[in-house]
Order: structure tokens, then C-alpha cells, then sequence
């Protein structure tokens, strides 16, 4: 995907919609239920939403960083 061919506005319209499916797969299995869209456990879901926080962050556009760690800590590398 061309993603410096969107617009500013575009491109934070896409990146609150991952955030939104990766929210709604979390209510979703909180409540006993399957993930709908498999954000958490599709790769393009991760590669789509890192894309878009490149050229987001290259446009010097503010964004809040969607959190992959469900508020866990990650272990050092």
C-alpha cells in the first residue's frame, strides 16, 4: 500500500481502526468469546498498523502508540 498517496486525516482514520478492531477482539475474548477480526494474531494486522505509524511519524503527526502488550510488561531483549 502506497501510504503517502493518503492524506493526513486518512491516515489517522485507519490507524484508530486497527486500534478499534484490536479493542473490540480484546472485549471479545474477555467475554468468553472468538476474536472477530484476529488483529492480535495476524501478522498484516501488526505490518498494516506499523506502516501507518511510519508515515504518520514522518509527517510529524501526533498520534497516541496503539499498545500491543495488553498493559503487560515485556521482557528486556
Amino acid at each position: 500500500m502506497e501510504y503517502d498517496a493518503f492524506t493526513d486525516a486518512s491516515l489517522k482514520m485507519m490507524y484508530e481502526a486497527v486500534r478499534g478492531a484490536l479493542e473490540a477482539d480484546d472485549e471479545f475474548e474477555a467475554n468468553g468469546e472468538d476474536p472477530k477480526f484476529r488483529v492480535r494474531s495476524t501478522a498484516e494486522w501488526k505490518r498494516h498498523a506499523s506502516n501507518l505509524e511510519a508515515e504518520i511519524l514522518k509527517r510529524g503527526l501526533q498520534i497516541d502508540i496503539i499498545d500491543w502488550t495488553r498493559g503487560q510488561s515485556e521482557l528486556p531483549l
